[in-house]
């Protein structure tokens, strides 16, 4: 029969190895992120246990020919607070607050700002597999009003490290 010391050891070094899986699942959000069709790219961080991410690259950055200010950056023009449409979309912090849920493996509690329509959903974020992708998995991006099944889903993917450098 053993003793109950070493039972309770066992229990305790299983709980720490739990709690640490955990840990590193929810920080496994964080990088750099290509959103759909790789026009922009976000990158994710944390601060005081919450996640964040921010517009740090755009595939077109300035106004293209046909548009009002050609050559100039992109702006966040349709933002409903009027003192902010002048800030260029690169910078712009497009994820807040978001938590990580482990009982679902999602980052949740959060809100996502869509610059190119002026507006903030609550959001969802948690990985799907993808075998053709970096790292073999995605993001599976949920914007919504209310709830989940009002809203739109985007699917965002690593950026490689040959393409890091690069983009800076």
């Amino acid at each position: 029969m053993r003793s109950f010391p070493a039972i309770l050891s066992a229990v305790l070094i299983l709980s720490w190895c739990t709690a640490s899986v955990a840990a590193n699942k929810a920080d496994d959000i964080l990088g750099q992120w290509y959103t759909e069709d790789d026009d922009s790219k976000v990158v994710v961080t944390k601060a005081n246990g919450k996640y964040y991410g921010k517009i740090i690259w755009l595939k077109e950055p300035v106004y293209g020919k046909d548009e009002k200010d050609t050559g100039k950056p992109k702006r966040d023009k349709e933002n409903p607070v009027k003192k902010l449409r002048k800030r260029p979309v690169v910078g712009i912090q497009v994820l807040k607050g978001f938590k990580f849920n482990a009982k679902d493996n999602a980052w949740d509690s959060g809100t996502i700002y869509d610059p190119e329509k002026g507006k903030t959903y609550k959001c969802v974020i948690k990985f799907e597999k993808d075998a053709k992708v970096h790292k073999g998995k995605k993001l599976y991006v949920r914007g919504y009003i209310g709830i989940p099944t009002l809203g739109r889903t985007t699917y965002w993917h690593y950026v490689p490290e040959k393409d890091l450098e690069k983009l800076k």
